[in-house]
Order: structure tokens, then C-alpha cells, then sequence
């Protein structure tokens, strides 16, 4: 079981940017693969990004691509989400998640064995 705790949540004006952290402890962080998912008020929490294990495959959602970018540190047991150009349709409570490998769907949120308490984002116009 991997602990996990983001960070970094706040308000924001719309073009700005944000970073997001996800610190996790338990079982070894290297071996599981990341995801950031979102939930804003009223709709189903959706699929932002992932990344492997190894951090060799980076998936985003089509709303992020090249907008919000994922990296992790293994050092420092960290995920982080890079979030520019931000919309007020990027509004939503973000989570971070853990998955242990194998990871056959990384956009599906029960591939996923553990789950932070989010951070929020508020995007103003």
C-alpha cells in the first residue's frame, strides 16, 4: 500500500500556471506507475495523466496535451503535474494515484490501488 498526500492546490487567473505534488510513502514508489485524475463539481472524475513505473510512457487526456506535464522523482518518492495555460474548465479537484505494475489501462481509474484526498484548483476567468 502507497501513502499519498498532494499539494500545491490554489487559486489561480486563467494563462496561469500551477505546479501540483504528490508525495507518497509505504511500499516502494519506483515500482508503481502514476496518474493525476480530476473531478469538478457535478461530473465524473476523468483521466489527466500518467506515467510509468520507469517513467519511459507518458499519457495525457486530449484537454491537457500540451498544456500539463507530468514527471516524477523516485529520489524524493514525488510525482509532479505541471499545469500552464490554465482554462476555467481546469477547475476541478485533483488526485493523484498509484498503480501497481502491471497497469493495463492507465485511464482507467480502477487500475489504480491507492488514492491521495486531492488538492483543489480554482481557475478564475
Amino acid at each position: 500500500q502507497v501513502q499519498l498526500v498532494e499539494s500545491g492546490g490554489g487559486l489561480v487567473q486563467a494563462g496561469g500556471s500551477l505546479r501540483l505534488s504528490c508525495a507518497a510513502s509505504g511500499r516502494t514508489f519506483s515500482s508503481y506507475s502514476m496518474g493525476w485524475f480530476r473531478q469538478a463539481p457535478e461530473k465524473e472524475r476523468e483521466f489527466v495523466t500518467a506515467i510509468s513505473w520507469s517513467g519511459s510512457s507518458i499519457y495525457y487526456a486530449d484537454s491537457v496535451n500540451g498544456r500539463f506535464f507530468i514527471s516524477r522523482d523516485d529520489a524524493e518518492n514525488t510525482v509532479y503535474l505541471q499545469k500552464n495555460s490554465l482554462h476555467p474548465k481546469d477547475t476541478a479537484l485533483y488526485y493523484c494515484a498509484a498503480a501497481p505494475v502491471p497497469v493495463r489501462v492507465y485511464m482507467n481509474p480502477p487500475s489504480y490501488s491507492d488514492w491521495g484526498q486531492g488538492t483543489k484548483i480554482n481557475v478564475s476567468s
